[in-house]
């Protein structure tokens, strides 16, 4: 039996996109205080995902308007450790960006540029939470070293204290 790897058609997952409201006609400089910020779902530091925003909101009135180009900001951004930004790619008004890493506990800051083809600049952040969802934390009485690893017997069964 041969394995062959085959084409896929590839869409960016619902879960994590993120709408833009339309624009809100206010007078320059008024900044409103109850929109709250954009949030996309937590991520583990393992995780390699795509995390979309959505502009077609802003877009709304003009068909033939799209994203062109889409600049990215990742702050905190000081270690190889911190988030890691991958491939950046376009469906009309879905801008979608994959990310990778972080330091489990850190909540980040991504800032997103969209320019569309039609001279539109938008500017948002969108807030990224990593927090470690991988690791199993031990059961109940288990005995585990000071560095926190589960002590087993001959067999691979842990330990329980007291037993």
């Amino acid at each position: 039996m041969t394995s062959t790897a085959v084409p896929q058609v590839w869409r960016p997952s619902g879960a994590r996109t993120v709408a833009l409201d339309a624009l809100l006609p206010l007078p320059r400089g008024v900044v409103p205080s109850d929109i709250p910020p954009l949030v996309w779902p937590a991520k583990d530091p393992g995780d390699v995902l795509d995390y979309a925003l959505d502009a077609t909101a802003a877009l709304a009135g003009d068909t033939t308007d799209r994203v062109a180009t889409v600049a990215v900001t990742l702050v905190p951004n000081a270690s190889s450790a911190d988030l890691q930004l991958g491939n950046i790619v376009a469906d009309g008004a879905v801008a979608v960006i994959w990310l990778s890493g972080g330091q489990a506990g850190t909540v980040y800051s991504v800032q997103v540029s969209l320019s569309t083809l039609n001279g539109r600049t938008i500017g948002r952040t969108v807030l990224l939470p990593v927090q470690e969802m991988a690791a199993v934390a031990p059961p109940a009485g288990v005995l585990t070293t000071d560095a926190g690893a589960i002590v087993t017997d001959q067999n691979g069964n842990p330990i329980l204290v007291g037993a």
